[in-house]
């Protein structure tokens, strides 16, 4: 996968998770705070920061549960630790730290 395809799919990644966010009626925040870096802030003030990492090509998440790598592997993107989904994780993430469920 060149760069552009690359970005293309990490940029529609977080634009689905946006999406989701915003769908949901959990307390957090979010913004794009920079190209490709999604921060998330609850109301405790913790954070979950989601950002493409390019010289990777990978999406990392940074939670209050620890750090963790997704690479596309055509279909989806994947954790490369325990072959999770990514949106299957941060939902799970997102409603551990929010205290309420939360479906991305």
């Amino acid at each position: 996968m060149n760069d552009s395809e690359f970005n293309t799919l990490a940029d529609a990644a977080l634009a689905r998770i946006e999406t989701g966010l915003d769908a949901c009626d959990a307390d957090l925040d979010f913004a794009m705070i920079a190209a490709g870096v999604l921060e998330i802030e609850f109301a405790d003030r913790s954070k979950i920061i989601v950002n493409r990492h390019e010289a990777a090509k990978e999406l990392w998440v940074a939670a209050r549960a620890g750090g963790f790598h997704f690479r596309w592997d055509g279909n989806d993107w994947r954790d490369t630790r325990d072959g999770g989904e990514l949106m299957a994780a941060l939902s799970m993430l997102v409603s551990v730290q929010c205290g309420s469920a939360v479906s991305l």
